[in-house]
Formats: structure tokens, sequence, C-alpha cells
């Protein structure tokens, strides 16, 4: 039996490990800004976040059609895929930097920002127990 603190730590969770997952794929896009024939990653943060939590499919595309099937959905693992091409270079890369560095930025803020939900979460149940 799922209590609502589970479904609202575990709601978090997936969130926190969709974002780290992001940030990880837009760190290698920049580091790979100077790369010939790099192709620009990202992850569709609400496509994900909505597959890991009703568990009805997988990062390897497999569909959970039974609720007793077993499922990858708490790895929090999101399909990576290429960016939709805005700009060509001349060496076919296509990191565009701008793009890159303000969803960096974006995706570490709300990081924090889940990461201050789940401690402000945790301290009053703290305080809730304690009376």
């Amino acid at each position: 039996m799922q209590t609502r603190l589970d479904r609202e730590i575990g709601f978090m969770e997936q969130g926190l490990k969709l974002r780290s997952q992001r940030q990880q794929v837009l760190a290698t896009n920049i580091a790979n800004a100077d790369t010939p024939n790099y192709k620009a990653q990202d992850i569709d943060f609400n496509q994900a976040l909505k597959s890991a939590l009703s568990g009805s499919s997988t990062s390897s595309g497999l569909v959970a059609t039974n609720p007793r099937h077993v499922t990858d959905a708490s790895s929090g693992n999101a399909q990576v895929q290429a960016r939709k091409q805005l700009q060509s270079s001349a060496d076919a890369n296509t990191v565009d930097m701008d793009v890159e560095q303000s969803q960096f930025a974006e995706n570490a803020l709300q990081y924090e920002t889940l990461v201050t939900l789940i401690n402000s979460n945790f301290k009053n149940i703290n305080s809730v127990m304690q009376g």
C-alpha cells in the first residue's frame, strides 16, 4: 500500500534522477561543442517523468501491459534523443552553445528547486514527529 508520502517522495525522487541525467546529457553536449559531426542530444523531461511515474513504459521502449510486469521505471533513465537541428555548421556539429548553456542553467535551477522541496518536506515530517 502506497501512502501519500511515498507518492510525493517518489515523484521528487524520479524528478531528481531525470534532472541529473539531463544535466549529464547537456554537459556532454557542451563538452563536444567543437567535435566534428557531433549531434546534440536532449531528454524530453516531461515525457520521461510521465513514463517513469506511470510505469507504463521503460527507457528501452518496452511497454508494461500488465501490473505484474517488471519495469525499470524506478531507474529514472530516460530515452536520450538527438535534438532538432536549428542551424548547421561547417563541420556538421549541431551544438548551439547559447542553447546548451541556457538549458544547462535552467535544468540546474530546477534540480536545486527539487532539492529544496525535498528538504522542506523532510523538515516538516521531522517537526511533526517531534511534536
